[in-house]
């Protein structure tokens, strides 16, 4: 009875540390954005648009980058952010490929966050003083790789899978020290 007892405080309060711990825990992400991430576009973009889960504010200077192939690099001008929507025209250039469009932000919270969304252009993006035959990649062309210590979204685990994780593990802890104590007492 004393063991019911003692696990059904520990519950409760686990409850309620949990419950009181998750909001403070929370953090913005990226919702959604345009183009969409492992889009495929036939047109390059003229402008993209970030969507977060929470206000948001500019990291620095050069918050959006979008690079491609063959060291494709397309011009981002000044990024605007209306709450929680970061919007850039962009002028895109370079061949057909996989293009990696990188963030840095700063979300309400102070916690700043960056990330990546790759997606594919199936067509050549030239700029007006390019010609495509300079332009096209040659086949086998590899895609680029991701900085070092840069975080996209997917590779983040909340907080609170881990607290329910800690807290999973102490109490089965606790259940096999008391069963075991039982048994030997």
């Amino acid at each position: 009875m004393r063991f019911k007892r003692f696990g059904a405080s520990l519950l409760v309060t686990g409850l309620a540390l949990l419950g009181t711990a998750s909001p403070a825990l929370a953090h913005s992400e990226l919702k959604s954005s345009d183009p969409a991430r492992g889009a495929s576009l036939a047109t390059p973009p003229t402008q993209i648009k970030l969507t977060f889960s929470g206000p948001v504010t500019l990291a620095d200077d050069n918050p959006i980058q979008i690079t491609g192939p063959e060291n494709a690099s397309w011009t981002v001008g000044r990024a605007e952010v209306a709450g929680a929507v970061v919007t850039a025209p962009v002028q895109a250039v370079g061949p057909a490929g996989e293009y990696t469009l990188r963030y840095k932000v700063t979300f309400e919270d102070t916690h700043a966050a960056s990330g990546s969304v790759k997606f594919n252009l199936s067509a050549l993006a030239a700029s007006p003083s390019q010609s495509p035959a300079s332009s096209q990649a040659p086949a086998g062309s590899a895609s680029p790789t991701p900085q070092a210590g840069e975080t996209t979204p997917e590779d983040l685990v909340p907080a609170w899978v881990w607290i329910v994780l800690a807290v999973a593990v102490v109490v089965a802890g606790i259940v096999v020290a008391l069963r075991f104590t039982r048994r030997k007492g």
